[in-house]
This record gives C-alpha cells, structure tokens and sequence, in this order.
C-alpha cells in the first residue's frame, strides 16, 4: 500500500508542477500587457499635461525655436542623404520588376506615391527619432539624476513647462518640414537614376508623375510625419524625465525610448493608414 500511495504521488505533483508554470507563464503575459496599457497610459497624460503648459505664461517660444533647431536644422544633413539614395534604390528595384511586364513607364509614379505617403514619414520618422528623440531622452534623464530638475522645481520652475513642452511642439512642427525635404530629394534621386542612367525619357517620367500624384498623396505623408513627430517625442520626453539609477539608468531609458518610439511609428502607420483610406471612402476622394 505504502508503494501504491508513492507511485500515485508522483504523477499528481508532475501535474501540479506542470499546471504551475503554465500559470506562471499566463500570468506574466497579462502581468505585461497590464504594465504595457498603464505606461501608454501614463505617457499619454504626460505628454497632454506637457502640450497644454505651452500656452500658459510665461511663454517658452525661444525654447521652442531653440529645439527646432536642433530637430530640424541639424536633422537636414543625415535626411537628405539618406533620402537621396532611399529613391536611387527603390527606382532601381521598381524599374527592374516594371521592365519584366514593359510598364518602366510606371516607375515614377509608383516612387512619388510610395515615397510621398509612406517610406517618406516614416524612414525620416525613424531617423529624427533615432537622432532627436534619443539625444531628448539622454539629455532629460541626465538633468534628472544629476537633480537638476529638482533645482528648477526649488526656483518654481516648471520643468514640463521648460523642458518638456517646447521639444514637443518643435518636433511636430519640423517633422512634416523634413518630410517634404526627403521627398524632395529621394524623387531627385529616383529622377536621377530613371532619365540619366537606365535612360527612360525625361518628359515622360515627370507627366506620368503629375497624371498621378495629387496634392491629398503630399499630405497625407505631412500630416502623418506630424504625428510621428508628436509620438516620439512625447515618448522620450517621457522616458528622460522619469529616468532613476544614475548614469545606468540614462543609458537604459535612452535606448528604452528610442525602441518604442520607432516601434510606435511603423505600427501606428499601419493604423493612419487605414483610418485615412476610410476617411476617403466616405468623402469619395480617389487614392
């Protein structure tokens, strides 16, 4: 009997073993996604808090002219080339699947649309964040943990109000500036490539491209760098100011910031996406 209770045993212990880490497991997952919801949560009221103290005296808008610069002046060198030869590639691989079903016709347009509404806002979305947004985060979290911020706060200084709220709003308005200036030069570098070096026609090339491309095609790509330009940098913002554990900690809130903003911003641009095509099926504009 004593060896019948022993061989009974141990089955039911694997089990229970078994049914522990699979609870375990389930319970990390919900354990994550409710730390995920509350820290979206979280950055969202953070940076409506931030955006509002811009309009409340006294007024930053040196700040905010200070930090465009940095976002947007110094971000022109790195968009440019990179634009440049973003449409030199993507023209070189649309001619060459186009040549397969003699349509290079078509590889103007399918670069303006494509670059215009997407790969425009996003890449330079990606860039400025990688740039801006992580120099944000460090700059912040290094302010925080050498209690420079708590020494604004002693001077009754508002340090979302100061720090916070003027890289905000200088993000969202420099990135559709540097968006249309990546389009610019990528479609340069698609003109380039099609007319001077695969030899498609000049006249044809550039009337395919005003036959297809509308002013709603521009804008859409603006108002989307609009909004990843609010995303990243309400993010990093948000990842700097609340940075803890010294020099360690600056390094991880800076890399944590610049993950999830370049995360956010090919996943939010599937969602724009769609809400736009929506937005033209129910007014009848044609994309």
């Amino acid at each position: 009997m004593i060896e019948d209770n022993t061989q009974n045993s141990a089955p039911k212990s694997l089990v229970q073993n078994i049914a522990g880490k699979i609870d375990a497991f389930f319970g990390m997952i919900i354990g994550s996604i409710q730390e995920f919801i509350l820290e979206i949560g979280s950055i969202t009221l953070f940076g409506f808090q931030s955006i509002r103290l811009l309009f409340a005296k006294p007024y930053r808008y040196g700040e905010v002219l200070k930090h465009m610069e940095f976002i947007g002046n110094q971000s022109v060198g790195i968009i440019a080339l990179t634009s440049v030869f973003t449409g030199l590639a993507l023209s070189f691989q649309v001619y060459l699947g186009f040549k397969l079903v003699n349509a290079v016709d078509l590889v103007g347009p399918t670069v303006a649309l494509g670059i215009s509404r997407e790969l425009g806002p996003v890449l330079t979305g990606l860039i400025v964040a990688a740039r801006a947004g992580g120099a944000m985060a460090a700059r912040l979290g290094t302010m925080r943990v050498n209690e420079q911020m708590d020494a604004l706060d002693v001077m009754g200084v508002n340090t979302k109000q100061y720090l916070i709220a003027p890289r905000i709003i200088a993000a969202v308005v420099c990135m559709p500036m540097l968006t249309a200036l990546f389009d610019f030069m990528a479609m340069f570098g698609s003109w380039f490539l099609c007319t001077k070096l695969v030899g498609l026609d000049h006249a044809v090339f550039m009337s395919k491209i005003r036959d297809t491309v509308e002013v709603h095609h521009i804008n859409e790509g603006l108002l989307k760098s609009a909004i990843f330009g609010l995303m990243f940098a309400v993010v990093c913002t948000y990842k700097g100011f609340n940075t803890s554990g010294g020099a360690k900690g600056v390094g991880e809130a800076t890399n944590r910031g610049v993950v999830m903003s370049m995360v956010s911003i090919i996943i939010i641009d599937y969602f724009l996406m769609n809400f736009i095509r929506i937005y033209y099926l129910i007014t009848g504009v044609s994309r």
